[in-house]
């Protein structure tokens, strides 16, 4: 996973935030009890195609990029599909469960408000397995020869929000959100979902799926 820090104008951090609250409307949360109102699930979740919400999508679009390369991606040789965008708003007492993304590559949470200590409920980034425990199961502790809460054999990883803090991470990594334990303060942020292809122009893909331009909808069989 990955972090940088985006500088937000505060102008535009509150034409976001008003734009965010004018979304949600009247609803508190999820049908879930406890869980913060997601826009995915509430007919939102093309954001980064409505105003104001089109330049911060392109400074994430721009940052997925750089993670690409960081990772020794070829750019030449991939497609980059900005696939989904909702915004998440997670009021006192609310949290989000523990989940993945398994209908995309690479996701990523842009981060509007928050104070960086945590109160407003820290994203918490689930590991899959512990390769560092050497011996599975040495890291759970119960007085066992790997110390307790080791930085390197740790179960989960947490982050505080704050704004204009960018997160990308594989969208195949379990992670949740804790709740905003801040009766005062909402915890605004706004999720991305990419997906990788080949690109259009090229010889037939091996690795990737083939570009969605080349791709046929088939009509349901008449019966």
């Amino acid at each position: 996973m990955a972090t940088t820090q985006i500088r937000l104008d505060p102008l535009q951090q509150a034409s976001c935030m008003q734009a965010l609250l004018k979304l949600r409307g009247e609803a508190e949360g999820n049908p879930s009890e406890g869980c913060a109102w997601t826009g995915d699930l509430h007919g939102v979740w093309q954001l980064h195609q409505q105003e104001p919400f089109q330049a911060l999508a392109q400074l994430v679009v721009d940052q997925a990029w750089s993670y690409l390369d960081s990772l020794g991606f070829t750019r030449s040789q991939v497609a980059l599909h900005l696939q989904r965008c909702w915004p998440v708003i997670s009021d006192w007492d609310q949290a989000v469960g523990r989940h993945h993304h398994p209908n995309a590559h690479l996701s990523a949470v842009l981060y509007l408000s928050g104070t960086g200590c945590g109160e407003e409920g820290v994203l918490r980034l689930h590991a899959s397995h512990q390769p560092n425990e050497l011996v599975a199961g040495l890291a759970v502790g119960y007085g066992g020869p790997i110390a307790e809460g080791h930085p390197l054999n740790q179960s989960h990883w947490d982050l505080a929000p704050r704004p204009g803090l960018l997160v990308l991470f594989p969208s195949s990594l379990q992670h949740s959100v804790l709740q905003n334990e801040d009766p005062d303060e909402l915890r605004c942020s706004i999720s991305f979902d990419f997906v990788l292809t080949a690109p259009e122009q090229g010889g037939s893909p091996e690795y990737l799926a083939p570009h969605p331009r080349h791709w046929g909808a088939l009509d349901e069989p008449i019966a």
